[in-house]
């Protein structure tokens, strides 16, 4: 049962283009439940199945969110870069937009040296002791700084492992995936109608291809999430 009313309808999914999957010939068998029909050599994602998912994956949320919790959002694909960022930005969650770095999750330590790296870097950029330094050193700094923001400068207050993971696109942040399968950490997937649809706990059929499908899907999450920040500061 959904717990609240996220103002999903079929039409605006389908101004979107959240219903156009890859064409028949690419594709993974196991998502023909997710699939309502053929047109032009492409498949046709059934918005009905998506509208359900993408409800069960805003309770998710706003779950998270109302009690607290750390949500991380991954999608490193180009055209989703900039959406991604905004998103998190938005419902102040953690992301990952640029490159998901082997291990970031499931060798944690070396991470959370790294990110105490990039702050206490950042710090001294601020402060202006970092050009105290001599030159090469600012130079070397200043180019390690700037890796670590391009990495990790989204991840840069996360403080543990995320309680969910958001992944816009299955195919491009599957080491992101596999990691959080290891451990065990909850995860919300868009899945194209090439991916594999039982790998993630909630997984949304939807285009993972267009900037429009990414961004509404990433809006109706993000509003969730929104909603379960003011909960929780109401109750705090």
């Amino acid at each position: 049962m959904t717990k609240r009313y996220w103002n999903i309808t079929l039409e605006e999914m389908m101004e979107a283009g959240v219903h156009f999957g890859h064409g028949t010939r690419k594709w993974n068998p196991r998502m023909a439940p997710y699939i309502s029909a053929k047109r032009k050599g492409i498949h046709i994602t059934n918005l009905t199945r998506t509208a359900r998912f993408l409800s069960e994956a805003c309770d998710l949320v706003f779950d998270a969110a109302s009690s607290g919790k750390q949500l991380l959002i991954v999608g490193t694909n180009k055209k989703a870069a900039d959406s991604v960022a905004r998103a998190a930005i938005r419902a102040r969650c953690h992301y990952v937009n640029k490159k998901w770095l082997g291990g970031m999750l499931t060798n944690w330590y070396t991470t959370e040296r790294r990110l105490h790296k990039l702050r206490d870097l950042r710090t001294k950029q601020k402060t202006g002791r970092l050009n105290c330094l001599p030159k090469r050193d600012v130079a070397m700094l200043r180019r390690q700084l700037s890796r670590l923001e391009t990495y990790l400068g989204g991840i840069k207050y996360m403080t543990g492992l995320p309680d969910i993971v958001i992944i816009v696109d299955q195919q491009e942040e599957y080491r992101a995936l596999r990691e959080c399968i290891t451990l065990g950490i909850p995860t919300i997937c868009l899945i194209d109608t090439n991916c594999e649809p039982d790998l993630a706990d909630i997984s949304i059929p939807a285009n993972d291809d267009a900037i429009a499908s990414i961004r509404l899907i990433l809006t109706k999450l993000v509003f969730a999430i929104c909603e379960g920040r003011s909960s929780y500061i109401r109750n705090s």
